[in-house]
């Protein structure tokens, strides 16, 4: 089983980009899915962005066309590149990683720690 250690978060301007990172340790890395999710203050936990095993990509219509997902299994290491940022993108993102590639949070058995992202208007 893989851990995850998201990096990346900070405080941003609306427009401004960000990248994000998810740092596995374990050999499996690439035998497993990964997505991102994030949680705003007082809010659930949403889907952003999965990544499959090989390489599919699927996103939330929120982020679509501004946030891409990718992994480097070579690294032990998902992105996930923020583009054209807004207020709403504001919360705590985390990187889960599971079986396959699907929108549900319960389908991923490990999750990150979460890093903060914040963007003032």
């Amino acid at each position: 089983q893989v851990q995850l250690v998201e990096s990346g978060g900070g405080l941003v301007q609306a427009g401004d980009s960000l990248r994000l990172a998810c740092a596995a340790s374990g050999r499996t890395f690439n035998r497993y899915a990964l997505a991102w999710f994030r949680q705003a203050p007082g809010k659930g936990r949403d889907f952003v962005a999965a990544i499959s095993q090989n390489y599919a990509a699927y996103y939330s219509g929120s982020v679509q066309g501004r946030f891409s997902v990718s992994r480097d299994n070579t690294k032990n290491t998902g992105y996930l590149q923020m583009r054209s940022l807004k207020p709403d993108d504001t919360a705590i993102y985390y990187c889960a990683a599971g079986p396959t590639a699907t929108r549900t949070p319960d389908n991923y058995n490990t999750w990150g720690q979460g890093t903060q992202v914040t963007v003032s208007a």
